[in-house]
């Protein structure tokens, strides 16, 4: 489970940010990052096969199944076309994948969130849609860092503007968490009833090490890794840029990862 939401968020933030990246990065980088995230999502899909009923309420998961299906089947036929052909039909297959991948997204959180109370919910969906959103920055970012090898020309204004929605995706994922954090500490303290009733016991105990693991790694890690690459991407350092990049994406990995862990053991959108 932890693996397939995993895999489904990094497939679906990397549709949606390639949608940000000029076309001058050229074919073969669209059909690189298309390529791969038809890859990724076809992975969660087979991991989610048989799962049914495991995460709450099984029609929305089945749902959410479908929609990832759909998401998958269009950035398919765009990687199939890229380079030929159908140019308007191509664009109206990306805006399919986006669409059907993040329809997927929101109703993963409202399974997985399913009894618990309003504020987690809603919680549970902006956490799910930052996470697609950090993680495709991060690795969109990356690859195109490294396009600069095999594009030398292109210019470094592509690098700093995909690094400026890293960075803003950064900002917004801390404040999810930040929020997530807040709303579990006061359900904890409005009495036994509470879903997350253990939270504050939890971040407390042995077993928090992973709670602050996620806030050390994927969190503040990456926080000062991206103002770095920013940094360096300013004064034009695209190999040191890329170089940063490629540590900065380990570092959202291994939270974004652990997240799915948290989420899955406290009910708390972490």
């Amino acid at each position: 489970m932890i693996l397939s939401l995993f895999l489904s968020h990094l497939g679906v933030g990397i549709i949606c940010t390639l949608a940000l990246v000029s076309r001058e990065a050229g074919l073969k980088f669209f059909r690189f990052n298309a390529g791969l995230a038809a890859a990724l999502i076809a992975v969660a899909l087979i991991g989610q096969v048989g799962q049914a009923g495991q995460i709450g309420q099984v029609g929305l998961e089945r749902i959410a199944f479908f929609a990832l299906g759909a998401a998958e089947a269009a950035i398919v036929v765009f990687w199939l076309t890229l380079g030929r052909a159908f140019t308007k039909m191509r664009s109206a297959f990306m805006t399919v994948a986006a669409v059907s991948g993040l329809i997927a997204v929101v109703l993963q959180a409202l399974a997985i969130s399913a009894g618990d109370s309003a504020p987690i919910r809603l919680l549970t969906i902006a956490s799910f849609l930052s996470s697609a959103a950090l993680l495709g920055g991060a690795c969109t970012a990356m690859i195109l860092g490294h396009w600069y090898l095999v594009i030398p020309s292109l210019e470094v204004r592509h690098l700093q503007s995909i690094v400026k929605v890293h960075i803003a995706s950064m900002i917004v994922r801390i404040a999810v968490v930040v929020a997530a954090v807040f709303t579990g500490l006061a359900l904890f303290e409005a009495g036994p009833a509470a879903p997350v009733g253990s939270f504050r016991r939890y971040i407390l105990s042995l077993d928090g090490i992973f709670f602050w693991q996620r806030v050390l790694f994927g969190l503040a890690g990456p926080a000062v890794l991206s103002y770095l690459t920013w940094e360096t991407a300013k004064i034009r350092s695209t190999q040191s840029a890329t170089g940063i990049l490629y540590v900065d994406f380990f570092t959202v990995v291994v939270g974004e990862v652990l997240a799915k862990y948290l989420v899955l053991a406290t009910r708390v959108p972490l």
